[in-house]
């Protein structure tokens, strides 16, 4: 009988020490490199967006002798610059036209608009296709093409020139845009909804008022500030109408004879600036969750 001896198995080298911990560190480090390589794009955008307004609120505290000089940094943070801007005569009644053309003007845009997106939607009758197809008409409509005639009416029929309600009455007939970003997302909601509302017994206007608009309050929040935002930044319409009336200007027009009064007070033009932007800067981070819901569910139905 042959003996056959086994030969001894190779001895396992224990793992070197910190080999867990380097291996970790690799991970995190590995992590790491490809969030930078995900997020970069996005990083790159937001500073370009991000980067002006900090340009603008660092130059409206500095001095007169430092503004869009080589020194981007305030040697001296003038925050009685902002004081300046708001007293200087005519801010404040700046302030008021814009909170009044902005304010009473989403209201109506807002308010007329509703009932027309609602019949629009929700309705079944002969034009209705039509009907839509004169709103986005109107939407692709500039306002330059209509300035005169409408310039015309408001000024020589009705004697409002120098004054802002050319500009504010008009909502109160409905606003295109407006009109169609609401019919979109009213056309998401079930036709259930108003269906068993009927059968209840609500009348259309109730069942407007009960049953949908409490549905679509991310579109109405969207849309009203979309409103606002445009008749907050409006120049156009208030250098049509009431560039006359100085009593009747808005901060976007009063800007631009305060920067031509301050040409040379950089600071204090970009203070102004900064007051200007500030509500709505405020109000879109206040409303953000709305907005970007509404805007989400504001899809394309036809």
């Amino acid at each position: 009988m042959t003996l056959t001896s086994t030969p001894p198995a190779p001895a396992v080298s224990p793992p070197a020490p910190g080999g867990t911990g380097a291996a970790r560190r690799a991970a995190r480090r590995r992590a790491a490199l490809e969030w930078v390589a995900v997020h970069s794009l996005a990083v790159a955008a937001a500073l370009f967006f991000l980067l002006p307004f900090v340009f603008v609120l660092l130059t409206a505290v500095m001095s007169d002798d430092q503004a869009l000089t080589r020194d981007l940094w305030p040697h001296t943070w003038e925050w009685g610059n902002f004081a300046t801007v708001w007293n200087t005569p005519g801010f404040l009644t700046w302030w008021r036209n814009t909170l009044l053309y902005a304010g009473l003007g989403t209201v109506l845009a807002v308010g007329s608009s509703i009932p027309v997106a609602y019949a629009l939607a929700v309705f079944r009758f002969r034009g209705r296709n039509l009907a839509m197809m004169l709103v986005i008409a109107m939407m692709m409509l500039p306002p330059q093409v209509v300035v005169v005639p409408m310039y015309l009416f408001w000024a020589k029929q009705l004697d409002l020139a120098g004054t802002l309600w050319p500009l504010i009455i008009p909502f109160g007939f409905g606003n295109a845009f407006t009109i169609f970003l609401l019919r979109q997302f009213l056309l998401t909601i079930p036709r259930e909804y108003t269906e068993a509302a009927r059968i209840d017994g609500c009348g259309e206007l109730r069942t407007m008022l009960r049953i949908v608009l409490p549905m679509a309050k991310p579109a109405i929040a969207a849309v009203a500030l979309f409103h606002f935002f445009y008749c907050w930044n409006d120049y156009f319409g208030p250098q049509i109408y009431a560039s006359e009336n100085p009593a009747a200007w808005t901060l976007s027009y009063g800007l631009e004879s305060f920067k031509g009064a301050h040409q040379t007070d950089w600071n204090l033009t970009m203070a102004a600036t900064v007051l200007i932007m500030a509500p709505v800067i405020v109000v879109f981070f206040f409303a953000q969750k709305a907005f970007i819901e509404g805007v989400t569910l504001t899809g394309v139905k036809g």
